[in-house]
Order: C-alpha cells, then structure tokens, then sequence
C-alpha cells in the first residue's frame, strides 16, 4: 500500500553544437502499479554547468562537449549579438 516514485530519462543531443535536452518523467506506483507520470523537459547547451543533472546527461556532455564544440558554441553566441554603435559616435547627416 505504499508510494514510491521514480524516474526515466530521455536525452536527445541536438545538432550541430550538441545541445543536450533531457525529458524527466516522475512515475508514482502504488503497489508495483503505476498510477501517475508527469513530465519535465530541459535543454543544456555546451559549456553548462552539469551539477546535479543525471549521471547519463553528464556522461553524454563529457562525450560530446570537446573545448572545440564549446569554443565554437561561444563564436556563434557571439556572431548573434546585434552591432551597436557607440554613444560616443556622431551620426553623420548625409544632407550637410
């Protein structure tokens, strides 16, 4: 008659900078039988902080996250950021 609770996995890597999402799924049994799920999804992305996720999701990271993947991962973070102008920089009337 008693609760338990545990849990299953799916990672799926995600191309081409192997971002990692992990689908958690809680099943609660009573007796053997299971009688509830519910789900969690959440994304990693190369570089992240792998603490307290599930040895598998570790595991796959430490695989697949070489320092090129994350050097490579940071360069496109980088080339998505918007070019600002400085506010020192006048803007030139074209007119004059």
């Amino acid at each position: 008659m008693a609760f338990t609770e545990r849990h299953e996995h799916k990672i799926e890597i995600i191309p081409p900078y192997f971002h990692l999402q992990c689908r958690r799924a809680d099943i609660v049994e009573k007796d053997g039988v299971e009688v509830g799920r519910t789900y969690h999804r959440h994304v990693k992305h190369p570089g992240d902080d792998m603490t307290g996720e599930c040895a598998e999701m570790q595991a796959v990271a430490a695989a697949l996250w070489t320092d090129e993947v994350i050097a490579a991962y940071q360069a496109f973070q980088v080339s998505q950021q918007p070019i600002r102008l400085a506010a020192e920089e006048p803007i030139q009337n074209p007119i004059e």
